[in-house]
Formats: structure tokens, sequence, C-alpha cells
């Protein structure tokens, strides 16, 4: 997918999706791999049972004390908040208020959310939303700051206290024992079975990071994709596999598409002295002193587009005529998100609707 005509077809695709608002640029969060220095997609995730801790820390003191408990204790250290159940009658006084959070100095406001499970634990979360999902959605209901308390290796950044420069595991202990001398550690429950995501090629457990990047909106893009199995347009093969297509497609979240690595598609936008920013596609030049953005894409980017480009998309070839879509995909079960699903989005996006084949036959390992 780098020989110059399916570079060619990825530099028209990606100019197509940008001019057509599915591809943007945000701060989001997204799971970031230290060891890679990159950011990775959902589907380059697998989560793994681990035994960790649960600990639980007070924060506050007297009557104005709450308690939080979380597994990655490290992370407090960039909570902007701590968030109730608004029908919690226990916590009733404290919402509006502000709590001191223990070794930063800082203070955080008590605020009330209906994401917060009140049953769970003691009904009051840590809101750390640069370093959680569901943190960061409710950081930005309540316009909460995020800041990123972790530097792209892993390490403890910018919080101004001790424990800057140290690994995040490192961090973890030194954060724990230092709420333990002050006495705020009220209980420790190892070990303690949850599951945690880890880099489908590093095999390191990823961490939700916040960081500019490049998506593409799913939304359309992955119904079409959805309905054309459900139509039966397209069959897969063994039907049980059909739950699994679904489960995913139907959940899919906006796609991070930019990596931070030395080989692959750059992305084909620049920058100005100013700000602006503009998509260019094959052939078009950039203004004198424009600098083109430093990312490549994913490589499943190219792969998605595999069924058309590699019959010489996007130029209307006799080839491209003949054998699109193609009759049966034969393919490892264990690819249907990576591979299947991108080329079933893609297809029907630049193809008309037209699916890139009939039957997706998905076969053991060996």
């Amino acid at each position: 997918t780098l020989d110059e005509g399916l570079s060619n077809a990825v530099h028209v695709m990606f100019k197509r999706l940008y001019d057509d608002g599915l591809i943007y640029r945000a701060e989001r969060l997204i799971n970031w791999s230290p060891s890679m220095q990159s950011g990775l997609s959902d589907a380059e995730v697998k989560h793994k049972d681990v035994d960790g801790e649960l600990v639980s820390m007070r924060y506050g003191d007297g009557d104005a004390s709450i308690v939080v408990a979380t597994t990655r204790v490290e992370t407090m250290l960039g909570d902007t908040a701590v968030a109730v159940h608004p029908d919690d009658e226990r916590y009733t006084h404290l919402v509006g208020t502000e709590i001191e959070l223990p070794l930063t100095g800082r203070k955080i406001p008590i605020i009330a959310d209906t994401h917060v499970d009140p049953t769970f634990g003691t009904g009051a979360v840590k809101v750390t939303p640069a370093h959680d999902p569901n943190d960061f959605e409710i950081g930005q209901r309540h316009g909460l700051p995020m800041p990123t308390i972790l530097d792209g290796q892993g390490r403890v950044a910018h919080t101004g206290t001790q424990f800057d420069g140290l690994d995040r595991f490192e961090a973890r202990v030194a954060v724990r024992e230092a709420l333990r001398d002050q006495g705020r550690i009220v209980a420790e429950k190892r070990p303690y079975l949850h599951s945690v995501g880890h880099s489908e090629r590093s095999g390191e457990p990823i961490e939700p990071r916040l960081s500019l990047q490049w998506f593409v909106k799913v939304e359309s893009l992955a119904k079409a994709a959805g309905d054309a199995v459900r139509s039966g347009q397209v069959a897969i093969s063994p039907p049980e596999a059909d739950k699994r297509y679904f489960d995913w497609v139907d959940n899919l979240h906006d796609w991070c598409i930019s990596r931070q690595l030395w080989w692959g598609h750059r992305i084909p936008v620049w920058y100005g002295p100013n700000g602006e920013q503009v998509c260019l596609g094959p052939g078009e030049e950039a203004p004198a002193g424009w600098r083109q953005d430093e990312d490549v894409l994913d490589t499943w980017f190219s792969a998605g587009m595999w069924p058309y480009s590699t019959f010489g998309w996007p130029e209307q070839t006799q080839d491209l005529a003949k054998f699109y879509p193609t009759s049966v995909l034969m393919t490892g079960y264990d690819i249907l998100f990576f591979w299947v699903v991108r080329m079933m989005m893609f297809g029907g996006y630049a193809m008309d609707g037209e699916p890139p084949f009939r039957t997706i036959a998905l076969h053991g390992m060996v």
C-alpha cells in the first residue's frame, strides 16, 4: 500500500473524507502507547483481567472530607473535581463546595453528575478528565480543566510536585505512600481483579491520554456497514459471527487515524504561519513557508481501501469495473475489526454505496 498508485489513492481518499467533514482534528482522549509514543485506535487495544489494587483515600478533612477509590492512585495528581450523584443525600451539602486535593495544594470542586453510581464504593468518584474516558465526558459537561499529568513516555510531568519525572508505575507506589504518611489511605484491596487495556503491538498497558489527533467521524460509515449485513447484501459466514460484527459497528467510536511514527502515509494537511490549515489533494502545492503535518496515517486506513485501490481507483479502470465488488473475502476471524470493518466502511463510501464483497468467510486460526 506504499506503492505510488496506492499512495495516490490514500491521498485522494483522505481529501474526500476531509472535504465531506468526515475527517477532523481535535483534542480527544485516546489510547496512548508510552513505549511507541504514539496513539492507537480502539481496535489495537486488547483488554486483559489483571491483579491490581483498589485504594480508597480521603480528600479534605473532618465533616468536609470525602472518600474516593481508584486503581490508579498516581492520576489523582490530575484530578480537577470529585463527582457524586445529584440524588445522593449523603453529599448534598457538599455539592458546590471546594475541597483540597492532597499533595498538590490545589482546590477542586465537588460536582453532581448522573454518571456516578451511588451504590458503587462510597458513591463519590475522583474526576481526572485528561486520563480517563468517563472522566473526560464529565469534564466536558461541567467545563472542568483538563491538565495532562503524564508525558509521552508515561512519566509524571507538569504537576509541580516531587513526583514529576517518575514513571507512572513508580509514581503509583510513591503517591500511595505519601498519602499513607498523611493518614489519607482509608482502605486497600489487593489483589483487585479488573480489566486493563493493553497495546496489541507492544503488549504494555495503554494510557488514556488527552491528545491532539486526527479522527474519522464514523457514525454514517459504520451505519452503512451494518445495514449492508442486516439487509442481506453482504453475508457473514459462519452466521454466528454476525453478533460480533454488529457489537462492533453499532458501538464504534470515532477512529483515531494519526500516528506519531516515522513510516507511513503522511497526513496531507499543511499549516500556515498564522495558524491557517489546508488539506491538499494530489498535485496541489502548499504556499511557500507552510509546513506539513508530521503525523502519518494508521496502517488500517490504507488497508481499508484494498478492495478498490488495488484495481486502480480513483481511476475508473477495466479491472475495477470487472472485479469490484469481489465475491468472497476469506480471512481469519481475528481481523474482523481491524480490517473487514474498515473495508466495509470505506468501500461503501468510495464506491457509491456498493460494499466490497458479497460474502465474508471467517476461518479458524492455526
